[in-house]
């Protein structure tokens, strides 16, 4: 069974709207582009090793349409990858699926990730706010790979919100730290859910 990874970059207050450009995710959001001013060498390693062994792109509708657009005319090991590998589209709608390699999940999610999770190894999930939010609801997800950048915004869709249900998860490798105070923490899903407790249990009274 393949490994599917959530591949988000945040703020502080866990923002994770259109980060890397105005154009991306506009709605209700002023600050849309946040993430490139905090980009340095560090950071940039971290995520290009993050995608080794992706054999497949799954996307929500919003962030496909960008990526469509975009990495079919760039060059570069992402746009080789990318354009390389499947790409999942999760859509209610009818999407243009004029990238190569495109194909819409049916209108059952759960059992259609179910089963593209058979057919590949490594799939990476990219952004796509509303699919991750259905995502962590059902627990379909082992890896989150979470960039939390020094700033806060206070406005915009969130890496948690209405998907989140409670659940474990175990720091995968030791917390990283680029030059401009970005931090990033792998996280894999664990079993059960998060057990409550009393401090003074802790301390002896």
């Amino acid at each position: 069974m393949g490994l599917i990874t959530l591949e988000l970059f945040a703020t502080l207050d866990l923002v994770a709207q259109s980060p890397g450009s105005p154009e991306e995710d506009p709605e209700n959001f002023p600050f849309g582009g946040w993430q490139a001013p905090l980009l340095d060498e560090v950071s940039g390693a971290q995520v290009d090793a993050a995608y080794e062994g992706t054999d497949a792109l799954l996307l929500g509708r919003r962030t496909y349409d960008i990526f469509a657009a975009y990495w079919p005319n760039h060059k570069g090991s992402f746009a080789t990858l990318f354009n390389a590998i499947p790409k999942y589209v999760a859509s209610r709608g009818t999407p243009d699926l004029r990238w190569d390699g495109s194909t819409q999940l049916g209108p059952n999610l759960v059992d259609a990730v179910r089963e593209i999770r058979d057919r590949h190894d490594h799939i990476k999930v990219v952004g796509s706010l509303d699919l991750v939010q259905t995502l962590l609801r059902e627990k379909l997800f082992d890896r989150l790979d979470l960039w939390v950048h020094p700033i806060l915004l206070g406005v915009g869709k969130r890496v948690f919100a209405d998907g989140t249900v409670p659940s474990n998860l175990t720091l995968l490798e030791p917390p990283a730290v680029d030059g401009e105070g970005t931090v990033y923490l792998r996280y894999g899903l664990d079993a059960g859910t998060p057990e409550v407790g009393n401090m003074d249990d802790l301390q002896g009274g």
